[in-house]
């Protein structure tokens, strides 16, 4: 059986997929689920009902290669993170659920709907991942020449098939 997508009826997606593929998939986006908690709330009642945030830039590198500044003007990515932070979180954690609810060992559908969800919660792990291990783009060079007893090696090796995987939805829905 080959792990991937294919294009589905009106607009869906098929899936394919393996007991250990969809095991290591939920574990992965699992991962990214814990890290994009809801962050920083604001001190003022009227702006926490609303999801108006602290406006800090993340410190944690992983966080700040998923929620990148809009502006280069500090104060400007400040304000902008302060209004739309809450959002973009709340965003990925229900792109990460409907992953975690629809993936399924062997053949499978996904609505559009839900593929792009999974599209979305794919490039999360991806960047979180390669943001851990410090992927460059000689990544397919790094790991042809890096020993299979590496400690690294898995998780080089895990990287690479979320690029298959991504390059596979994206193709499968266009």
């Amino acid at each position: 059986m080959s792990s991937g997508f294919s294009a589905g009826k009106g607009g869906g997606v098929v899936t394919t997929f393996e007991a250990g593929e969809v095991s290591l998939l939920r574990s992965l986006v699992s991962m990214v689920l814990g890290i994009v908690a809801p962050g920083e709330t604001s001190d003022d009642p009227l702006e926490r009902a609303l999801g108006i945030g602290g406006g800090v830039a993340p410190s944690d590198p992983v966080l700040a290669r998923l929620f990148p500044a809009a502006y280069e003007d500090a104060q400007e990515a400040s304000e902008f993170r302060r209004y739309t932070e809450a959002t973009l979180r709340d965003g990925k954690r229900a792109d990460a659920r409907t992953l975690l609810e629809t993936a399924e060992p062997g053949r499978g559908e996904l609505t559009s709907e839900q593929a792009q969800a999974w599209l979305r919660a794919l490039n999360d792990v991806r960047l979180t991942l390669g943001t851990k291990l410090g992927v460059t783009e000689e990544i397919h060079e790094e790991i042809e020449k890096m020993p299979e007893d590496d400690p690294r090696y898995p998780a080089f090796v895990t990287y690479d098939w979320l690029t298959y995987l991504q390059d596979s939805l994206v193709r499968a829905l266009w």
